[in-house]
């Protein structure tokens, strides 16, 4: 089996930002989900507007799309892309235990927008957490993901 080679580590070893330069522009979208856990009391704070900091998952949706259009900024060898379009939603299941977090990112260009997608869920998950910690202290983000990526 052919082991493949690390896109990000050049002939010497060292850490570079891939040269995209030769590909194609495509449109491209990502989406990616996750979750954090919390008390049921907490979740239904969430529901009724109730938590002291504000509405919590238009912050966390504000929050996400605002992280996706700074990824290139905030991981080292990310490009910086325009992207298009990003959604941040959230689901509250029956189970009243969580907050599931899908976001998907698009783009037109020569590269992929999984960093977006994967962040915008990673922020949504931070805020939530922020503005609950002061209510719950078990809060746990879990199960970050990628969940499909497509290109034309």
């Amino acid at each position: 089996m052919k082991t493949k080679k690390l896109s990000h580590i050049n002939a010497r070893g060292d850490a570079s930002m891939v040269d995209v330069s030769a590909k194609p522009v495509l449109q491209r979208v990502a989406v990616a989900s996750g979750e954090i856990r919390l008390q049921r009391a907490t979740l239904k704070l969430v529901q009724a507007q109730a938590i002291a900091k504000g509405n919590v998952l238009a912050t966390a949706r504000l929050a996400g799309i605002m992280a996706a259009k700074k990824t290139g900024e905030l991981i080292p060898l990310c490009h910086p892309l325009p992207i298009s379009h990003c959604e941040v939603n959230f689901e509250i299941p029956k189970s009243m235990d969580r907050v599931v977090i899908t976001a998907s990112a698009k783009i037109a260009a020569q590269t992929g927008v999984e960093m977006e997608a994967l962040t915008a869920v990673a922020v949504a998950a931070l805020t939530i957490y922020d503005m609950c910690k002061a209510v719950d202290k078990k809060m746990r983000i879990d199960s970050i993901k990628l969940v499909s990526k497509s290109k034309q």
